[in-house]
């Protein structure tokens, strides 16, 4: 599995027509972080699996990103206020997800993702804590992304402890790579090989 994510002017834009094409009817703002992240996808298999750089991304019957002419290879995206983040997996699927964290945390919110943990975080300062909840709503995103199935998996209800680095939840295992990146992000694969291909171990920025 392989990971990339980057900010503002470090982004490439995708120049690819089909791209391009998907951007259109989308207001200013979004079309261009649409753009960077798929940019950046396309920069990510540049990398790992060129003959699959310039691939039509289409939508599957789910909704979630599939790479046309390649079913062997899992890819999402995922951009917030900026950062985009991307993953490229082999034979498995992935989920990806990146958010910068509010300036004050919200109780109502903490107890919705956390659960009786949600007391954990108050010993923290309000930036952090705020931070902490970035942290974990991006593994349980990234979770329900690699499903295809989104928010209908209620995401919210996976169990992601604070300050964890990584774990498992119903075949997938999800990592927060803490120690890479500065803005919160995450992502979860399927646990095992769809029997498509041989995963690379690397997670690479």
């Amino acid at each position: 599995m392989w990971l990339a994510a980057g900010d503002g002017r470090d982004l490439p834009v995708s120049t690819h027509p089909g791209d391009r094409r998907a951007a259109r009817s989308m207001p200013g703002g979004r079309a261009r972080e649409f753009l960077t992240g798929r940019g950046l996808l396309r920069r990510l298999l540049a990398q790992v699996c060129p003959g699959a750089a310039d691939a039509p991304v289409l939508a599957g019957p789910d909704g979630a990103p599939r790479l046309h002419g390649h079913p062997g290879l899992g890819v999402s995206v995922a951009h917030d206020a900026g950062t985009a983040a991307a993953a490229v997996a082999v034979g498995r699927a992935v989920g990806v997800d990146v958010q910068h964290p509010p300036h004050r945390p919200s109780r109502a919110l903490a107890r919705r993702l956390l659960g009786e943990r949600a007391a954990e975080l108050d010993a923290l300062p309000a930036p952090a804590a705020a931070r902490e909840l970035a942290w974990v709503w991006t593994a349980q995103e990234a979770c329900a992304k690699a499903t295809g199935r989104g928010l209908a998996v209620r995401p919210w209800t996976i169990d992601v402890p604070p300050g964890a680095r990584s774990g498992r939840w119903r075949g997938l295992s999800w990592h927060s790579p803490r120690d890479r990146f500065g803005t919160p992000l995450s992502c979860a694969f399927t646990a095992s090989p769809g029997g498509l291909g041989a995963p690379g171990e690397a997670i690479d920025s």
